[in-house]
Formats: structure tokens, C-alpha cells, sequence
């Protein structure tokens, strides 16, 4: 067995793709960069934006992380049946489009939804989702699967033997064990929760808006298409690139690994339990609050596709084509990044982390705008930009898999001379098929359902599917938007069960 690392493939694939993604990284931060006008300083209306952004992205950050704790206990402490599946579906919102998910919550929460009318028939005063309520609401409802998620790992990893010993030592589970494994885990997933909502601009778009609910990427939005003041926009680009850079590397420095020792994966046996109706009541309240946006737009959007305008399909076939590139391209990067391995390339794999799309697609708006129609780049710029930001977590699912094949076989290639694209054909790709799949279902769901960059560049003939979306709602045509946004759904699961799918073919499962 190798007890070193060996080359095992070509490194300038590995070498191509870490120079894309600095090219559209830090290539287009220098462009922001050099185009801000700095001189002119910040406006009172600049900073009001930035502190909503940071206002906005803490509170969301901080609910989420806040209401996922108690859940999270409570799907560790307790097995009851549908409990895999409850799991399972607390992903969704991950892959969920974002301009879907938001006309789910308008069904649930805006001005004629559910809780309105109840509220009206009830006698009590309704609610708004516009506005700053409306942001967070959103950003909770999809960070905060992810935050249970990550918490819910984190007490799955404690070991039986440390409940057994705690319970024979009869000291309480919650100050010996829960806590310090909290104190470990809750700073990452509230600083990976704070960079998704510093970044988010589809809900921002849709839901926010106004003076004083304006965040620094709807803001680069509005500089652009509507002001054409391309000196503000990159001026509030490069201080969103300082912002999430900064969020970036606090989740890189709280980061830390649990050095207690592992255990020997017996089942968990608890000795604690108390309050199990508390603990199904937060179960549930959560799944209603999770499922019954998804089912209200599949209940609204059944109707609305008979409603759809023609151009629609249109707009769907080209969504469909540039999820399909981008997880082409993303899976292609991530391999080579894999294969080439070093310190450097984990460090071109987070870069994309600090660069949201919209800065990255002003960036490159700012270098294209003076030689060629934007418009005519708007989809191959959509494709790269969405396989890069995309490329951290494919990169994150493969590499594991790649690094144990380097491990365990790269000698042995090494010494039958199975060296170079070979050794990658025959070794490599049968083995990793299933975190290759998984990874291009992740790029393929997150591309179809992307409101970023092509927001910059498309115009009509141009529009991807999420585009032609929020057109409709912005005309007003309601019934039609739901029936699109139930395509959207559809398209973007089938996209990642089809790569999932195919990665398991063939393999033991």
C-alpha cells in the first residue's frame, strides 16, 4: 500500500481550471477594482445598504442557527417512522430554485395566502413578506435545513460509548457532551448561513427592494440595468467581494475537529429522555413550515401551466442546456483540481466561495461591454460563472474519493505502468462515480434554478426559465408565474436525480 502521494494523472487539466476560476475570481474583482470610482466615496444611501445587508444576514443567520438546535436534538433523540425520508426532504430547500421557493412563501404568507386569511377570518391584523420580514423569513426558510443539518451531524457523530459513560457516571449529557459539541459546530454553520445571506439575490430582488430594504447585490442590479452607473456598481461590488472574503475566511479560521477520540459505531442508546411531546412538536412545526410553501406550488401550479405564455418552453429548453454545460464544466474542474491535489488548489476551490455571481457577472460585464453586445455573451458567461461557483462543493465531494484512490493504488498503477489518462479511465472514474454524480446533480440543480448574473446580461431572447419567471411576476401574471415555477421545480429534481442516478449505476449500493 502507498504511504505516500503519487501522481497518478496530468496536472495541466488541473493547472486550466484553477486558472478559470482565478480568471473569473480575482480577474473580475481587478476589473471592479479598477473601474470603482473611489474618489467619489461612499453615499448616505450606500451605507444604508450595507448596513441592511449586514443587518439582514445576521438576524437570518442568527434564527436559523437559533431554531435549528432544538430540532436537531430533537431528530437525534428520537426514531419514529418517515423519520429518513423528514431527513431527506430537509435538502430540498438547498436545491430548491430560489425564485420558487419564494412563490411558495407569497402562497403561504403574502397578501392572499394562507396565513393572511386565516388572519382575516380570524379578526387579526394580516402580515407582509415585503420588506425586511420578508427577506428573513425566506433566508430562514432556506438556511434553516441546512443548519439542521449540519447540527444534526454533529450529534450523530457523538460516540455511544461517551452517552454510556456519561450515563453511568450519571452526569448530565447536555454540559459533558451536547455542549461542547455545539460550541464546535454552531460558529461554522452560522458563518456558511451569514455568507449565503450576504450573497443572496434573488430574494433581495423579490421580496426586498425599496430604500430601506436594498441589499448590496440588488443594489449592483439596479447601478447597472436601470442607472447604467458603472462606477458605483463596481465600487459596491468589490466591497461585497471584501465582505464575503472576510465571512469566508472566519468559516476557514472556526473550523475545528472534534479531538476526544472516535468511538467504535455502536447505536446510540439515550438515558436521557425526557419531554418527547416537546421534542415531535418542534419536528412537526418545522415540517409544516419546510413542506407547505413546496405543496402550495404544486397545488398552484398545476392550474398555471395552462397559463404559461409560449416563450416560456422556449426559456426552459435554454435553462436545461446551460445546467447541462455547467455541470459538465463544474465536474470537469473538479476532477482536475482533484487530481492535481496541493494546498494551492484548496485554495482555488474556496475562492468561489468569496465571489458571489453577481460580482463576478459585473466584473465581466465591465470587461465585455466595451467590445461586444453583452446580451450575445449572456448564456456561455451564465455557464461559467454557474460551474464556478458551483465548483466548491462538487470539489468537496470528490476529492475525498480521489485522494483514497491516490492512496491506495497509485503506487500499484505506478509500478504496471497504468500512469497518466489510463490510470484516470481505468482506475479513477469507475470508482468515483457516485460522488461524481452526486456532485454534477448539485451543479445541474443550482444552475437551473440560478436568478444571478443572466439578470445582467440577457434580454428577451436570452431569458433562462427563472428569468421568464420573474418577468411574470413582475406583470403581475401570478397564475402563469406559479405554473412556470412548478416547471422549474420539476426540471431542476429531475436534473439532479438524473446525475445522482447515473453515478450509481453499476455500483454496489
Amino acid at each position: 500500500m502507498a504511504q505516500r502521494a503519487v501522481a497518478i494523472a496530468p496536472r495541466w487539466p488541473g493547472a486550466l481550471a484553477a486558472a478559470l476560476v482565478l480568471m473569473l475570481t480575482i480577474g473580475t474583482l481587478a476589473a471592479v477594482g479598477w473601474r470603482a470610482e473611489w474618489q467619489r466615496g461612499l453615499s448616505p444611501a450606500d451605507w444604508v445598504v450595507i448596513r441592511f445587508t449586514l443587518h439582514q444576514a445576521l438576524v437570518s443567520a442568527t434564527l436559523s442557527v437559533l431554531l435549528a438546535i432544538p430540532v436537531a436534538r430533537a431528530l437525534a433523540r428520537r426514531q419514529f417512522a418517515g423519520r429518513k425520508l423528514l431527513i431527506t426532504l430537509l435538502g430540498a430547500p438547498f436545491l430548491l430554485p430560489t425564485i420558487v421557493a419564494v412563490i411558495g412563501l407569497i402562497a403561504v404568507f403574502g397578501r392572499n395566502g394562507v396565513v393572511n386569511t386565516s388572519l382575516t377570518w380570524l379578526g387579526l391584523p394580516t402580515v407582509t413578506i415585503y420588506g425586511f420580514h420578508g427577506v428573513v423569513l425566506a433566508h430562514v426558510f432556506f438556511n434553516l435545513p441546512l443548519a439542521i443539518r449540519l447540527i444534526l451531524q454533529g450529534w450523530l457523530a457523538i460516540p455511544a460509548e461517551r452517552f454510556r459513560l456519561a450515563a453511568s457516571l450519571n452526569m448530565p449529557v447536555g454540559r459533558l457532551l451536547e455542549w461542547p459539541m455545539l460550541r464546535s459546530v454552531v460558529p461554522g454553520a452560522f458563518l456558511v448561513i451569514f455568507l449565503i445571506c450576504l450573497t443572496s439575490f434573488a430574494v433581495a430582488l423579490t421580496l426586498g427592494g425599496g430604500p430601506r430594504a436594498t441589499t448590496v447585490e440588488l443594489a449592483i442590479y439596479q447601478a447597472l440595468r436601470f442607472d447604467f452607473d458603472l462606477g458605483r456598481a463596481a465600487m459596491l461590488a468589490a466591497i461585497q467581494f471584501g465582505l464575503c472574503a472576510v465571512a469566508a475566511a472566519l468559516v476557514w479560521r472556526v473550523t475545528s475537529v472534534d479531538a476526544l477520540g472516535a468511538g467504535l459505531g455502536r447505536v446510540v442508546q439515550r438515558w436521557d429522555l425526557r419531554w418527547p411531546l416537546l421534542d415531535y412538536l418542534m419536528i412537526a412545526l418545522v415540517a409544516v413550515f419546510l413542506l407547505m410553501p413546496l405543496a402550495m406550488v404544486v397545488w398552484r401550479g398545476v392550474p398555471g401551466l395552462a397559463l404559461m405564455p409560449p416563450s416560456i418552453w422556449d426559456a426552459a429548453g435554454r435553462s436545461v442546456i446551460v445546467a447541462a454545460c455547467s455541470a459538465l464544466l463544474c465536474v470537469v474542474m473538479a476532477l482536475g483540481l482533484a487530481l492535481r491535489g496541493g494546498s494551492l488548489i484548496a485554495v482555488v476551490g474556496v475562492l468561489p466561495l468569496a465571489a458571489s455571481g453577481l460580482v463576478v457577472g459585473t466584473g465581466a460585464f465591465l470587461l465585455v461591454y466595451q467590445f461586444i453586445n453583452p446580451a450575445r455573451l449572456a448564456l456561455p458567461i451564465t455557464i461559467l460563472v454557474n460551474a464556478t461557483l458551483a465548483l466548491p462543493f462538487a470539489l468537496r465531494a470528490i476529492t475525498p474519493s480521489v485522494d483514497a484512490i491516490r492512496r491506495d493504488f497509485g503506487r500499484l498503477g505506478a509500478s504496471l505502468g497504468l500512469t497518466g489518462w489510463a490510470f484516470v479511465r481505468i482506475v479513477v472514474l469507475p470508482r468515483i462515480r457516485r460522488p461524481l454524480g452526486f456532485g454534477a446533480g448539485l451543479a445541474a440543480a443550482l444552475s437551473m434554478g440560478d436568478l444571478g448574473v443572466i439578470t445582467l446580461f440577457a434580454g428577451e431572447a436570452e431569458q433562462t426559465l427563472p428569468l421568464a419567471m420573474f418577468r411574470l411576476m413582475g406583470a403581475f401574471r401570478m397564475d402563469a408565474a406559479a405554473g412556470a415555477a412548478l416547471l422549474l421545480l420539476a426540471l431542476s429534481l429531475a436534473a439532479f436525480w438524473l446525475c445522482d442516478q447515473g453515478g450509481r449505476g453499476d455500483a454496489d449500493l
